[in-house]
């Protein structure tokens, strides 16, 4: 359950972001703003339950990996961010490191 709320928890991580950037728009301000605050807060939660039952430093790089992997693809497949291969690689990169971390 910890890890399932973990995983929940980098999902909601990708929402503030995407709020954010849908409240630069006039007509979205009051959405995204919305988006961003309750996304913050149901991932500060979610974390904080899943760090009962993981250690400190997975969870806090599972939880910003996925948020950070997650928001560099939304980026890129809707807001027409730079979609070059290192870019990518460098995804990758942060996976790989989450993944040894989670091994060790």
């Amino acid at each position: 359950m910890y890890w399932f709320c973990l995983l929940l928890a980098g999902v909601f991580e990708m929402g503030w972001p995407l709020g954010l950037k849908l409240s630069s728009n006039p007509n979205m301000k009051i959405y995204g703003l919305t988006l961003a605050g309750v996304c913050m807060a149901i991932s500060g939660f979610l974390l904080w339950y899943s760090l009962k039952g993981i250690p400190i430093g997975t969870a806090y790089a599972v939880w910003t990996s996925i948020g950070a992997v997650g928001t560099f693809a939304i980026g890129v497949l809707v807001f027409g961010d730079p979609n070059i291969p290192i870019r990518w690689i460098g995804a990758a990169l942060i996976l790989l490191g989450v993944i040894l971390l989670k091994m060790g």
